[in-house]
């Protein structure tokens, strides 16, 4: 039986037995009037069944989750909603960390990302790449993404920072047209629309030219795509797999683990990644939305090989093909001198490695720390970190959205803005569209760019992948975009804020009560 399957059936009987548990008590109680041995018996019985569930349940929820807030919500999601709070628990809450580490234990397509990155440790030691007090960022941050992501940083790149979709989209499928090997594509939204098809046609095209086409989407996020699109892309030889299948994408939306990265590997010399999915809304079609900012990378050099290795292993993970490595690491001659590292996180790693990244950035800087973000939700480590630099006199700045994608994580974001003001962060809401970059600059020397948000649920729940770059250069480059940014936002005041309506601090209460666990 498919292991979705069997997980409805559970939860069909989990409904049935709280459900029925519930509904008898309260049904013995309208009878009061009758007086009758057995009837007190059953109260009774029904008395101490129904605690004896919560118990149960409430035991199971608390040895299960370590996180205190996220206990508490579930608790209290379980006695608003007795039998079928835990049917939700079971389906959408349950910590799979240990299941994803075991299923890939002895996974082969990681083997060439852990060697380099076990060198590196091996021969370096405590890094120093750069020299003085003014690199001390960096060299920490080296150190630390190669224990916890197994990251190796390489020198031999060249990075190209692509600005919005339309300059995205265009590098892509150029490079999608140069294929002559192979071509990986990963993606956590892939729209059924105008740039989707177009993308689409282009794969299937390289397909019939013999060239090997490898996709890999989340079937959350994708859950509108049609079997049509997808049937199609099979037609003609593309190999094509779901992330993580899921019955019910519409309720599991926002309370399951996901593949939230964007990756695309050509014959693995050029990679990409950074905040775009595929559709029209990223174009700016989204009416309500309307301009789409975001920020995406174009890689040439070693760092592919960390994004070959990381496709490699989700695909081995879904398929358990393991593939040829002598075709999907090829000789590079000379492409740059960027320094780099990319690291992925999710529920199959032992260390939460981007959280970690991000707060040794936060806590290293001694200048300034410059923030875009769709989502202001961060774990209580970085909004400390976040509140403790700018109150020690780091220029603390950051981008958010002025207009909601997703209606709870707006108002959490919000319920955030407050505290952080007050300590001096500098906080900006985007007017001229919707902006969804996931960009961290720090002191000029160092910056990140990748999938992963600012708030718990890329950092500690779905998977992600990050491209850190230890580039002045392209740095200086993603800070001309930030001042741009700036430029076409309006500064959060505080004295303003405080005043908003008091129905904005209760839609704030509700976001920040489910943000443990949405």
């Amino acid at each position: 039986m498919d292991k979705w399957l069997k997980k409805v059936v559970f939860a069909v009987l989990l409904i049935l037995i709280g459900v029925g548990v519930y509904e008898g008590y309260f049904l013995l109680l309208k009878i009061e009037g009758l007086h009758s041995p057995l009837i007190g018996v059953m109260k009774t019985f029904f008395n101490w069944a129904f605690a004896l569930y919560l118990l149960m349940v409430g035991l199971v929820i608390f040895l299960e989750n370590k996180n205190p807030a996220k206990t508490m919500s579930w608790l209290l999601v379980l006695f608003l909603l007795p039998g079928v709070g835990f049917v939700f628990y079971i389906l959408f809450g349950r910590n799979y960390r240990n299941k994803f580490r075991t299923r890939k234990k002895g996974t082969l397509a990681r083997s060439r990302l852990d060697q380099a990155a076990g060198i590196q440790k091996e021969m370096i030691g405590y890094l120093d790449l750069f020299g003085g007090n003014d690199s001390y960022v960096n060299n920490r941050l080296i150190n630390l993404l190669l224990k916890n992501a197994n990251a190796p940083f390489s020198a031999n790149n060249w990075v190209d920072v692509l600005t919005n979709g339309e300059s995205a989209y265009q590098s892509m499928l150029e490079a999608i047209d140069q294929a002559n090997e192979h071509i990986h594509f990963e993606f956590f939204i892939i729209r059924n629309d105008h740039i989707g098809n177009v993308f689409k046609e282009r794969l299937i095209q390289k397909a019939k030219e013999g060239v090997r086409v490898r996709i890999i989407y989340d079937s959350v996020g994708c859950w509108k795509l049609g079997d049509g699109f997808i049937q199609e892309l099979k037609t003609a030889g593309c190999e094509i797999v779901p992330f993580f299948p899921v019955v019910f994408p519409v309720l599991s939306r926002e309370l399951n683990y996901r593949n939230h990265r964007k990756i695309i590997v050509v014959d693995g010399r050029v990679g990409f990644v950074g905040g775009l999915n595929i559709g029209d809304e990223y174009l700016g079609k989204n009416k309500y939305l309307g301009f789409w900012r975001d920020t995406h990378l174009k890689v040439l050099g070693e760092a592919v090989y960390s994004l070959q290795d990381i496709f490699l292993n989700d695909w081995h993970f879904l398929t358990n093909q393991v593939l040829d490595e002598n075709e999907m690491f090829p000789k590079l001659g000379d492409c740059g001198n960027t320094t780099m590292q990319i690291a992925a996180s999710g529920p199959d790693s032992g260390w939460k490695a981007l959280l970690q990244a991000y707060f040794t950035m936060i806590s290293t800087a001694e200048d300034r720390i410059w923030i875009t973000t769709p989502y202001l939700v961060p774990e209580d480590s970085i909004k400390m970190g976040l509140i403790t630099a700018a109150l020690s006199g780091v220029d603390v700045r950051i981008i958010i959205p002025s207009k909601q994608d997703h209606f709870f994580v707006y108002w959490a974001s919000q319920d955030n803005i407050q505290e952080l003001l007050e300590a001096g962060v500098k906080i900006y809401s985007y007017t001229k569209g919707f902006i969804h970059g996931k960009i961290l600059l720090v002191d000029g020397i160092g910056a990140s760019v990748g999938t992963a948000n600012l708030d718990i649920r890329s950092l500690e729940i779905n998977f992600e992948i990050n491209a850190f770059i230890y580039d002045q250069e392209v740095v200086k480059r993603l800070e001309q975009d930030f001042y741009q940014d700036l430029q076409d936002s309006v500064a959060v005041s505080l004295e303003a804020f405080s005043k908003r309506p008091f129905w904005h601090k209760l839609l704030e209460a509700c976001g920040r009560l489910v943000s443990p666990i949405q």
